[in-house]
């Protein structure tokens, strides 16, 4: 079963129903915003790194109370304990049994704010609960339920006192992306409105967790042509060929290409997935993972500069893509 038309239409005008509504707390950002609802739909998670006061958190804020769920955010600190995030067996007298209190990841958005400050133990149970979608708590396995996305937030400065996510555990975020300083116009209608301490409480729910669901659904069932599906194991197979590059794109890397492109179709009110939404989301697919040797640091090659090299390398297709 493919997506009709009539239903991706539908997916277009509430895509950009949401959009707007987050919009009103992060000013200018379309794209940015774009991504995370893609992201959200897609039913990965989603790693915002930028710097200090360009508006992740409300990003991510907006982001969850666009959505009729519920939603936490933790604050991750190096003091900060695995059973913190997931939660912990507690022994009760009066009944004589272990009764589980469940942790804040048990909500549909949780906001991960500044992840690389925590220790490693504490961001490998944040990461396995994001890759299971299930806490492992004394033997016994807890459903977090769905939906559920992670907003992953951190700084590429003050690196001192934090601890960087390794390359592997970047894998498992959907998307990685930043929301960079707003443009003059954005600037000025902020200043105007300085009044508003708390853009984000301005954003009241719009949509149900059971439509994310649904949307979610309606994604799944786009069209890819095989012919796409060839262009994406091209970029893959081409990633780990180029020079500086040690680790290229994963299989997983690949289904996270197939899974985004499909929601960005649906979002632009198509039915089927052409190349250009591939080469339009392959920066915040591919950004954190391509994995650069020594030697690039030396001679200043970004991953910007391979992930634009790998476009150059790899011709889309040309041959028109069928609908159904």
């Amino acid at each position: 079963m493919t997506i009709t038309r009539e239903q991706a239409a539908w997916f277009h005008q509430t895509f950009d129903q949401l959009t707007d509504n987050i919009e009103k707390a992060v000013l200018g950002k379309r794209h940015v915003v774009r991504l995370a609802l893609t992201c959200l739909l897609s039913e990965g998670h989603l790693l915002l790194e930028d710097f200090p006061g360009t508006g992740k958190t409300m990003l991510a804020r907006a982001l969850a109370n666009t959505v009729q769920g519920s939603h936490a955010r933790i604050q991750f600190t190096p003091d900060l304990l695995p059973s913190d995030v997931t939660g912990v067996t507690v022994y009760d007298q009066h009944k004589g049994t272990f009764d589980f209190h469940p942790g804040p990841i048990f909500h549909s958005i949780v906001l991960a704010d500044e992840i690389n400050r925590a220790s490693p133990k504490t961001q490998s149970a944040l990461l396995e609960v994001m890759e299971e979608g299930r806490v492992t708590v004394d033997g016994r396995p807890h459903e977090v339920g769905r939906p559920f996305m992670v907003i992953a937030t951190q700084n590429p400065i003050e690196q001192a006192g934090t601890y960087r996510l390794p390359e592997a555990q970047l894998d498992r975020f959907l998307m990685k992306s930043s929301v960079g300083y707003p443009d003059k116009a954005a600037t000025i209608e902020l200043l105007l409105n300085a009044g508003v301490r708390d853009r984000a409480a301005l954003v009241t729910p719009v949509i149900t967790a059971q439509t994310i669901a649904q949307m979610s659904g309606l994604a799944d069932e786009v069209y890819v042509d095989p012919a796409v599906v060839g262009y994406v194991a091209e970029l893959a197979e081409e990633s780990r060929r180029q020079p500086h590059v040690k680790l290229g794109l994963s299989a997983r890397g690949c289904l996270a290409f197939i899974r985004v492109a499909k929601t960005w179709a649906a979002a632009d009110g198509r039915d089927h997935v052409v190349p250009d939404d591939v080469r339009a989301l392959a920066e915040p697919v591919l950004c954190h993972r391509l994995l650069l040797d020594a030697e690039a640091q030396f001679t200043g090659v970004t991953v910007d500069a391979v992930i634009s090299r790998l476009l150059d390398a790899v011709a889309p297709p040309t041959d028109r893509v069928a609908t159904r």
